[in-house]
């Protein structure tokens, strides 16, 4: 995704091209998820950081696609380019968050009041995010449209305004512990394999063996797609007041929301794909001129919530509390 930004985004904007990556699970659930875990963050109050938690469950078993699987190994055998790439790139502008850099926590989370043990999960999102995040920096009302009437500027204007950035990451969540030991087993075995030939061989060749049975070349039955769902939990912490934040050490206000939605590969990412696909074609004129971006700087403003909302994916509220500052 960022190589593609790198080669492609100043032609794109030139011809006029919109070309938008990310348009799948779990990348909008996140960024959409963080936008209306922000929103809910009424001023004077302000979000420092937001989690992301993400459960899988099944009346069955867990079986993952093999492209997902696929993806992660070879995303580890790229990942010294990847630094590269970036390295090689002008810095560009930082999001304002109100107080201090969250510290690094324990390795293994414990989120007594989703029910959840959690470990960090090295996935795409809390990139795609910070990449809508500093567009947003840059561009402070949204990117604008290719032809927007005055209602939609001001409809464009208003919902940006309502979002406000934090730091944001991403955590694997099992209702049990010895759940997220075989989390970290995976991740060992793709992380040391990955990095060589021979061990991506080993994990390609056998990949039920290696993600001890939660990915095989087949892929899912019908009736382990259709009993599967997920849970995506935004813990949010922050102040308050936002003008008092930098004279505290510790946010003093939780907001936890949720999205909730039908099995990830087969079921929910089609139902995003092709929302993506309705708005970009109907509402083109709405959208950015040109570019290539993730998909929360180009669908936030849209109505892509609702009509995930109305095609099986719920937002909800969970809690707005006051925590020991």
């Amino acid at each position: 995704m960022e190589r593609m930004e790198v080669k492609y985004h100043k032609k794109a904007m030139e011809t006029g091209s919109l070309v938008v990556s990310a348009c799948g699970f779990d990348s909008v659930p996140a960024e959409l998820g963080w936008m209306f875990n922000s929103k809910h963050w009424v001023g004077p109050a302000a979000p420092n950081q937001i989690e992301a938690y993400l459960n899988l469950e099944s009346e069955k078993r867990i079986v993952g696609n093999f492209g997902t699987y696929e993806s992660a190994v070879l995303g580890v055998a790229n990942v010294e380019q990847l630094v590269e790439l970036r390295r090689s790139r002008p810095k560009r502008a930082r999001p304002a968050i109100p107080g201090p850099f969250p510290t690094k926590g324990p390795m293994i989370d414990h989120q007594k009041e989703i029910g959840l043990w959690a470990v960090k999960l090295p996935s795409a999102d809390s990139v795609v995010v910070r990449r809508t995040l500093t567009t947003l920096t840059e561009n402070p009302h949204g990117l604008p449209g290719l032809n927007e009437s005055p209602e939609q500027i001001e409809k464009r204007d208003a919902f940006w305004s309502t979002v406000k950035p934090a730091h944001f990451g991403v955590k694997l969540g099992s209702k049990t512990l010895l759940g997220v030991f075989r989390f970290i087993a995976v991740g060992m075995f793709i992380g040391l394999l990955g990095r060589n030939a021979i061990g991506r061989w080993l994990l390609l060749k056998f990949p039920s063996f290696f993600s001890l049975g939660w990915f095989r070349k087949k892929g899912p039955s019908d009736d382990e797609v259709r009993s599967a769902s997920f849970k995506m939990w935004f813990v949010g912490r922050g102040f308050s007041d936002m003008s008092i934040s930098q004279d505290k050490k510790k946010p003093d206000m939780e907001i936890t929301t949720r999205v909730v939605g039908p099995e990830i590969g087969y079921l929910t990412t089609p139902i995003i794909l092709v929302q993506c696909a309705l708005i970009l074609l109907s509402h083109r004129d709405n959208l950015p001129k040109g570019g290539v971006f993730p998909p929360g700087i180009v669908f936030g403003p849209t109505d892509l919530q609702e009509q995930l909302e109305q095609n099986g994916i719920s937002f909800d509220l969970i809690s707005k509390k006051s925590i020991l500052a």
